[in-house]
């Protein structure tokens, strides 16, 4: 499951899970650009891309002159956690336009090129919240659900220019996100995590990142418009 050669772009790659996404990637050979907001610490170690994914278009932009990118990895999200009422207009629509809109524009903004090629990987990091079991994540969990849309949209649409797009839904993978959200009751949480998955040990990012290894690979090639989940066995 090789990579030589590919250079990928993974959005929100400071995050937890991005960064091992990078990690796994370069491993497996590939020259890695990160995309995180303006504000945060370029990597050492990997291309920078510095966008506000709250500004779609802008964003996209970014992407189309920072290119060509064989893979893009539509990682970065916002979630809150508080009862739907409790959430302003505003929120919703941030949480939507980060969370989906902007995997919309950058996947229109790489296209191009992996159609000029002939070959191209698009992975979403879809969510295992759509599975209807979570309280107090209404705007997240419809983002997400945007997300998968988007995912077996675009794998109908770029196939035939041998480009697979998939979606990946972690579950309660161990995090800096999770420890924030549930500050003040991570015990508890972690309990009812392992309560409801078959595999009794927490997920980690480098689960997800072998996947992702897998579907960006020539191995993955007949594998598209899926969403697979590593969720431990909910």
């Amino acid at each position: 499951m090789r990579l030589d050669g590919r250079h990928a772009l993974i959005t929100g790659g400071l995050g937890t899970i991005g960064r091992a996404i990078a990690a796994a990637f370069r491993e497996a050979g590939a020259r890695v650009t990160l995309l995180d907001r303006p504000e945060m610490e370029p990597p050492e170690s990997y291309g920078w891309l510095p966008a506000d994914l709250r500004d779609p278009k802008a964003a996209e932009g970014a992407v189309g002159t920072a290119g060509p990118f064989d893979i893009l990895v539509n990682n970065a999200a916002l979630i809150l956690n508080k009862p739907h009422e409790a959430f302003t207009l505003e929120e919703y629509e941030e949480q939507i336009r980060v969370n989906s809109t902007a995997a919309f524009a950058l996947a229109r903004a790489v296209a191009p090129a992996m159609k000029a090629q002939g070959w191209g990987r698009i992975l979403n990091l879809s969510s295992l919240t759509l599975n209807g079991q979570w309280d107090g994540y209404v705007p997240y969990v419809a983002s997400k659900g945007a997300l998968l849309g988007l995912t077996k949209g675009l794998a109908r649409e770029l196939g035939p220019h041998g480009i697979t797009v998939n979606a990946i839904a972690p579950g309660a993978v161990v995090s800096e996100a999770e420890r924030r959200v549930f500050a003040g009751r991570l015990e508890a949480y972690e309990a009812w995590v392992l309560e409801h998955q078959s595999l009794k040990r927490r997920i980690r990012p480098e689960d997800v990142a072998d996947l992702a290894v897998f579907l960006a690979s020539d191995r993955a090639r007949m594998i598209s418009g899926q969403n697979i989940h590593v969720d431990g066995g909910w």
